[in-house]
């Protein structure tokens, strides 16, 4: 007889195919579409890495490729592929190498991966209040609101920085975007990839980064064996150590805040069962992001994780199931194994495409994620009524949630806007986060004080002008 846990594995596996074909069959044109609802965030600092010699081009392609394949695979649902934010900042500013860009992403897979096998993340998970979740939520959406606007869009003008690039495409594109409202399932983001890979092909700038030899393959290799210019790693131990205190520490609150907590949140959220698989679990993705750069980095890949923000975008530009990015992944393969030829001319077209179409797109992904905090105080995760069913798995009806006075209300509000704001004015998600659960311990201690009070004085309850004042 199969050990239990091969028992729930198998079944769930066979359920999340069935349902990735029969969504893709249904709605090829949206899966296809929401599968590039991420570019905004992924071609930019790829490039910028491959330019500056910090990975692979090739190696990214091909091991985040097959990362996408295996996250569509397994969950069922479009959970992202990324670049490390906080280590592609550090990398592309001090011009790490590739063994420092590699050590930089083994240090947080490690630490990652010992954090979900000790139970460490579902515990801060759980005791994490929604608030302070949503308030990461919200702060990453506008984030990338305002990285779209102030690195894509603010450089260009009306006719610059040449004829394909400029804000009339950025105008086009918003026109475009509000035309397709009405229709979720029309295909924006293929149209929108469509046409800024034939403007970028009008222009192909060419492309030498530093450190050519380690970071694209020349094509006079074309007739040898291609594999053997993928790089295997091998940093010292002073590399690791630089990696961990520039780049790695950094990481590491980014990626257990907004690639596990957050990403899982949103998860529920977006995806409630049925008729969607079960939404991934904070273990499930901690381990997902160690397996990916535990393997990967090695090769000189790039950092990668999942994010809250690249789900909403998948989901905003009609992703439903974990067929869309398995379509993003064998297209990212097949560009690999371009790359191992043709490196300059991937790059330059990848370089060309227009920041008009990347920017709006961006905007477009972080509005999605910030409308997440209006359920703050409607169907929360944290005011849903569970229902155990008959295998002893509690569900939601998608109807019952816990009610809230007005007091509690405001509360929950103010504890998400101060993590937004503490998030966007230090430009940090553990900033952020630590704020939002000072100011949440806060209104806990504060109604602690209330009803400490109330039995000295032997009332039931502080009179309400008295809450007010004190909250």
């Amino acid at each position: 007889m199969a050990p239990k846990p091969l028992q729930r594995v198998v079944p769930h596996l066979r359920a999340v195919q069935y349902h990735n074909l029969h969504t893709f069959l249904s709605q090829p044109l949206a899966e296809l579409s929401g599968s590039l609802g991420d570019l905004g965030t992924l071609l930019p600092l790829m490039i910028a890495l491959t330019l500056t010699g910090s990975i692979s081009l090739p190696s990214t392609l091909l091991f985040t490729g097959a990362a996408n394949i295996y996250s569509g695979v397994a969950f069922g649902i479009p959970i992202p592929v990324q670049p490390m934010k906080a280590v592609a900042a550090v990398a592309i500013a001090r011009r790490f190498s590739l063994e420092e860009t590699a050590a930089s992403g083994i240090v947080v897979a490690a630490l990652v991966g010992v954090m979900s096998v000790t139970g460490l993340v579902r515990w801060a998970s759980n005791v994490t209040p929604i608030p302070v979740v949503k308030g990461i939520q919200v702060g990453a959406g506008l984030s990338l609101c305002l990285s779209a606007g102030s690195s894509l869009l603010s450089p260009l003008s009306w006719t610059g920085p040449w004829w394909g690039d400029n804000l009339l495409w950025a105008l086009l594109a918003v026109v475009l975007l509000l035309a397709t409202l009405p229709f979720p399932r029309a295909p924006y983001a293929l149209a929108v990839f469509v046409l800024g890979l034939v403007l970028a092909g009008f222009h192909a700038p060419s492309a030498s980064p530093p450190n050519h030899s380690s970071t694209l393959p020349p094509h006079s290799n074309s007739s040898s064996n291609p594999f053997a210019d993928i790089p295997i790693l091998h940093p010292s131990a002073a590399t690791f150590w630089h990696a961990t205190t520039t780049a790695a520490l950094g990481q590491l609150p980014l990626t257990l805040l907004n690639s596990v907590i957050a990403a899982s949140a949103l998860a529920v959220d977006l995806f409630p069962s049925p008729p969607y698989p079960t939404a991934p679990s904070v273990t499930s993705l901690g381990l997902s992001v160690s397996l990916i750069n535990l393997i990967g980095c090695w090769f000189g890949a790039m950092p990668a994780c999942h994010g809250s923000g690249g789900l909403a975008a998948q989901y905003r530009f009609g992703a439903r199931s974990g067929a869309s990015i398995i379509a993003l992944g064998l297209l990212k393969v097949a560009l690999g194994i371009i790359t191992l030829w043709k490196a300059e001319a991937v790059v330059s077209i990848l370089k060309g495409f227009p920041a008009a179409l990347l920017g709006i797109m961006v905007l477009a992904a972080g509005v999605e994620l910030a409308k997440v905090g209006e359920s703050l105080n409607t169907d929360a995760r944290d005011l849903r009524l569970m229902h155990g069913d008959e295998d002893g798995e509690e569900t939601w009806d998608g109807k019952g949630v816990r009610s809230l006075d007005e007091r509690e209300r405001r509360e929950r509000w103010m504890v998400l806007l101060v993590t937004v704001a503490a998030l966007l004015a230090f430009r940090n998600d553990g900033v952020g986060f630590l704020v939002g659960l000072a100011w949440h311990l806060g209104f806990r201690a504060t109604k602690s004080v209330e009803e400490w009070r109330a039995r000295r004085q032997g009332r039931e309850s502080v009179p309400e002008e008295e809450r007010g004042l004190l909250s």
